[in-house]
C-alpha cells in the first residue's frame, strides 16, 4: 500500500516538475522564520549569515523543488547522539517524539550543559513557519537526543544507537532510519585493527550492521558520522596535558604540502562500511579549512567556516544570553549577544565543522527517505551517489615535490583531481562522491520502486606480500592478489600489515581491476608514535571504487615519500614546543602482507 500511494505521488509530482522545470526558484523557504533568509546552506543567494563576508551563490543543498512540494521528512525519525538536547527549545518541541534519554540520570530529558548538540538537531530538524529562528533541512522530521558524550559506556552506546534498554532493536514508526554522530576523535598512533584487543569495536560494528540492514522491518536505518576537523593540525592528550600537534616542513610551521595533517581513514569508526562518512562545505562550495578527508568520505555537505570572517551555520542554541554559544557580548558574529532578530539568545551563527556537515547530511537523509518510505537504508545511500554533484570543479587534487633516495626531484600526485572511475561514478577524497544534491535525489527516489539486491560481503581475503619499501622512492613496494566474486562494489576494505619506523612518510595507494587508483592513506599523516610504527591490521576504506566490478587483478602500492626532511611538532604554551618525528627510517620499510573485503551485491 505505502509504494502504491508513492508511485501515485510520483506521477503527479512528475507533471508538477515538468511544468515548473524551466522557471527560476521561488524564495519562499527563506521568508517563513527571521533567520531562514542568512541560512545559505538552504538557498544560497549570497548572504554572509551574519559574518563579515558573503558565499557563492547556489553553493547549497539544492533543495528548492523538494521544498515546494512539501517533502521535507515526514515521518521520518533521526537521532542525535551527541552532548544531549534541549528537547524544550520553542523551535525543536513540536518536532521532538519519545525515545529521547538522558544517560548520566536515566530521564527522559537529555540534558544538553554545552549546546552543540542542541545546535546539530536545529540543524536537522528546527520547526519552519512558527515565526521564530531558521529551520532546518528537514523540518517536518522527528527527532529524539541521547547525552551519550557524557557517558559513554557501551550499554549507552547501545541505547543512543539504536537499542532499546532489553538491546533489541527498534521497529517502531517513531524509532530513528538516521542515527547523527557529530563527534569523534584523532589518532596520534595507528589503531590496532586486531578485534580480538578491541571487542568494543567489533561489538558496535555488529549492531551497525544488523540495524542496517534488518531493522524497521527489513528497510534499515543510516549511520551518519563526521569526518573530522584535523586538516591543519589537532590536540594529543599526554599524561593528561593537551597538546597542539602541527606539521613543519621547509622551516615553515603548518606546511603539510597541502595534504591533510589528518587522513580520516585512521580514526577506526570512520572505516566501517556502516557509517557514511561526510567532510564538509564551506559557503564558497570548496572544503572548509579544517575539514579531515580520505577515501573513506561518502558525500560533502555544507559545515561552513566559523561565522565571523565568512559564514558558518546558522541554527538554534541554548535559551537565554547566559549559556551555550551565543551570550551576552560584543562578537563579529551580527546574530550574537542579544541582536534585534534574537534578543533572548535562542540562535547562533557560528556552528560550524564536520559536525555541521554530518546533520546536514542527516537532514538531507530524512528528507529523500521522506519522499519514499519504501525503500530500503542501502538504496538510499545508492540514490545519494547517483546524485552527487561535483564541487570545486576545478581542484586540481594535491602533489608534493621531494628529494628521492638517490637525490632526483620528484614529483608525487598524492591526492588525485576529480575522477571519473569505471563505473561512471566521480571521486574525489575532499569530497567522497560529490556533495549532497536534495532534489535529484528526492525525484530518483520518487520514482524508484525496486530496492537494490541484497548485500554481499566477501571473507577477508589475504596476501602476502614481505615486500621492502625503499626509502624516499616513487617505486613503492607493490603486491597483487585475484579477487574471483564479480559484485558491484559498494565499499573496499583494506587491512594493513606494515613495518616502517617512520609512518609520516607512508602512502597507500589501492588500484582496482579497472585501472581506478585510490589514495587509500595519504603521505604526511601526523602521527605521534615515535620510531617504532607500523600498522597492525589496521582497517582502511575507500568508496572509490562505487560501482565498479570486483573481480579481477587488485594491486596495493605502499609509497615512502621522504628521507627526513619534514616533522611533527607539538605545542603547549606552559611546557614548550618539541619537534618529533624527525629522525628518516634507518632501514626500509616493509609491506607484510593486506587483506581486501569487498561489500556489494
Amino acid at each position: 500500500m505505502i509504494y502504491k500511494k508513492n508511485i501515485l505521488a510520483a506521477a503527479v509530482l512528475s507533471a508538477t516538475c515538468a511544468a515548473n522545470a524551466n522557471t527560476a526558484p521561488t524564495q519562499e523557504l527563506t521568508k517563513k522564520d527571521p533567520l531562514t533568509f542568512q541560512q545559505w546552506h538552504l538557498q544560497n543567494t549570497g548572504q554572509t549569515g551574519f559574518s563579515l563576508s558573503a558565499g557563492q551563490v547556489g553553493e547549497d543543498l539544492n533543495l528548492d523543488f523538494s521544498d515546494r512540494m512539501g517533502i521535507k521528512g515526514r515521518g521520518i525519525t533521526v537521532s542525535v547522539i551527541d552532548t544531549g538536547v534541549e528537547i524544550s527549545h520553542p523551535d525543536l518541541v513540536n518536532n521532538v517524539v519519545p525515545g529521547s534519554k538522558n544517560l548520566v540520570d536515566g530521564s527522559d530529558f537529555p540534558t544538553d550543559n554545552h549546546g552543540h548538540g542542541t545546535a546539530v538537531a536545529g540543524l536537522i530538524a528546527a520547526e519552519e513557519g512558527n515565526g521564530l529562528g531558521g529551520r532546518g533541512v528537514a523540518p517536518y522530521a522527528n527527532l529524539v537526543g541521547f547525552n551519550f558524550l557524557d557517558e559513554q559506556s557501551v550499554a549507552s552506546w547501545m541505547v543512543s544507537h539504536g537499542l532499546n534498554e532489553d538491546f533489541r532493536a527498534l521497529d517502531r514508526f517513531t524509532d530513528p532510519r538516521v542515527f547523527n554522530q557529530s563527534y569523534g576523535s584523532t589518532p596520534s598512533a595507528p589503531v590496532d585493527g586486531t578485534l580480538a584487543n578491541n571487542p568494543r569495536f567489533a561489538l558496535e560494528e555488529q549492531v551497525m550492521q544488523d540495524i542496517t540492514l534488518d531493522s524497521h522491518w527489513g528497510r534499515g536505518a543510516v549511520y551518519v558520522k563526521s569526518a573530522g576537523n584535523s586538516f591543519r593540525n589537532y590536540n594529543a592528550y599526554i599524561q593528561g596535558t593537551r597538546f597542539l600537534v602541527l606539521p613543519y616542513e621547509n622551516n615553515q610551521f603548518f606546511n603539510n604540502q597541502g595534504l591533510p595533517f589528518h587522513d580520516a581513514n585512521i580514526t577506526s569508526s570512520n572505516t566501517t562500511n556502516w557509517n557514511l562518512v561526510v567532510s564538509a562545505l564551506n559557503a564558497d562550495g570548496k572544503l572548509s579549512s579544517y575539514s579531515s578527508v580520505g577515501a573513506n568520505v561518502f558525500l560533502s555537505a555544507p559545515g561552513g567556516e566559523y561565522g565571523q570572517d565568512r559564514p558558518a551555520m546558522v541554527t538554534v542554541d541554548l535559551t537565554g544570553c547566559d549559556k551555550g554559544s551565543n551570550v551576552s557580548g560584543a562578537h563579529k558574529n551580527a546574530l550574537h549577544g542579544g541582536a534585534e532578530l534574537d534578543p533572548n539568545c535562542d540562535y547562533r551563527g557560528t556552528m560550524n565543522g564536520t559536525s555541521s556537515a554530518a546533520p546536514n547530511a542527516s537532514g538531507a537523509i530524512a528528507t529523500v527517505m521522506s519522499a519514499n518510505p519504501a525503500l530500503d537504508a542501502r538504496t538510499v545511500r545508492h540514490i545519494l551517489a547517483s546524485t552527487a554533484r561535483k564541487t570545486d570543479l576545478t581542484h586540481d587534487g594535491v602533489s608534493i615535490n621531494f628529494e628521492s633516495a638517490t637525490g632526483e626531484q620528484v614529483s608525487y600526485d598524492a591526492i588525485p583531481a576529480w575522477q571519473t572511475n569505471a563505473a561512471g561514478y566521480n571521486f574525489h577524497n575532499f569530497y567522497g562522491l560529490g556533495a549532497f544534491n536534495i532534489d535529484d535525489a528526492v525525484y530518483k527516489a520518487l520514482f524508484t520502486g525496486v530496492s537494490l539486491p541484497e548485500l554481499q560481503t566477501t571473507q577477508w581475503q589475504l596476501q602476502e606480500a614481505n615486500v621492502a619499501i625503499p626509502d624516499a622512492s616513487l617505486a613503492g613496494a607493490q603486491s597483487t592478489t585475484v579477487v574471483e566474486e564479480n559484485l558491484t562494489i559498494e565499499a573496499v576494505q583494506l587491512k594493513l600489515n606494515v613495518d616502517h619506523e617512520r609512518l609520516r612518510d607512508i602512502a597507500v595507494e589501492l588500484t582496482s581491476p579497472s585501472g581506478t587508483r585510490s589514495v587509500v592513506l595519504s603521505a604526511r599523516t601526523g602521527f605521534l608514535n615515535g620510531t617504532d610504527g607500523g600498522f597492525t591490521n589496521t582497517i582502511m576504506l575507500s568508496h572509490h571504487f562505487y560501482g565498479e566490478q570486483s573481480q579481477g587483478n587488485w594491486t596495493i602500492k605502499v609509497i615512502d615519500t621522504d628521507k627526513g626532511t619534514s616533522s611533527t611538532l607539538i605545542y603547549n604554551q606552559n611546557i614548550g614546543l618539541f619537534r618529533t618525528n624527525t629522525a628518516n627510517n634507518t632501514v626500509d620499510g616493509v609491506l607484510k602482507d593486506w587483506s581486501l573485503r569487498i561489500y556489494g551485491h
